[in-house]
């Protein structure tokens, strides 16, 4: 049976665009503007281009699609893709629209699944890793993820 181990706790504060309603449903583009990631194993900030082409569908649920880099504290480039789900709340709705609030883990339905990819052979496991992680969604408007890595 796998089990989940905890690798980081990462944060991105982002810049919301909305694009608007199309034919697959409410896209908005969250640039990336800054980000950290602290762990037993990986630590450091988001660097260089990096976003989420959300889509809001009718049945109250976001689609996620982010890109962006990692820099270790020790020079390493590691890029992430991750899409997830996320359940549109009132909670998340205030904290876009500028409210100085947090919502807390477990809030809402917000899960991601994630892939890391390096030339770094520092941190070649993560070549090799799977990744899932919970969301929550925080003042600036920043969103936050406990990320696991699945262990055989």
């Amino acid at each position: 049976m796998p089990t989940l181990t905890p690798e980081l706790k990462f944060r991105a504060y982002f810049q919301p665009e909305d694009i608007g309603t199309g034919p697959f449903g409410t896209r908005q583009v969250a640039t990336i503007t800054s980000g950290e990631f602290s762990g037993d194993r990986l630590n450091g900030k988001t660097v260089g281009a990096g976003a989420d082409w959300l889509l809001m569908a009718q049945d109250g649920f976001g689609r996620l699609d982010v890109r962006t880099t990692l820099k270790t504290d020790d020079g390493a480039n590691i890029y992430v893709q991750y899409q997830g789900l996320l359940q549109a709340t009132e909670a998340i709705a205030k904290i876009l629209g500028g409210a100085d609030e947090s919502t807390e883990f477990g809030d809402q339905y917000f899960f991601v699944t994630a892939q890391m990819e390096t030339g770094d052979e520092r941190y070649a496991w993560v070549n090799q890793t799977m990744f899932l992680g919970q969301g929550r969604v925080v003042a600036g408007p920043a969103v936050e993820y406990l990320i696991y890595r699945v262990d055989n």
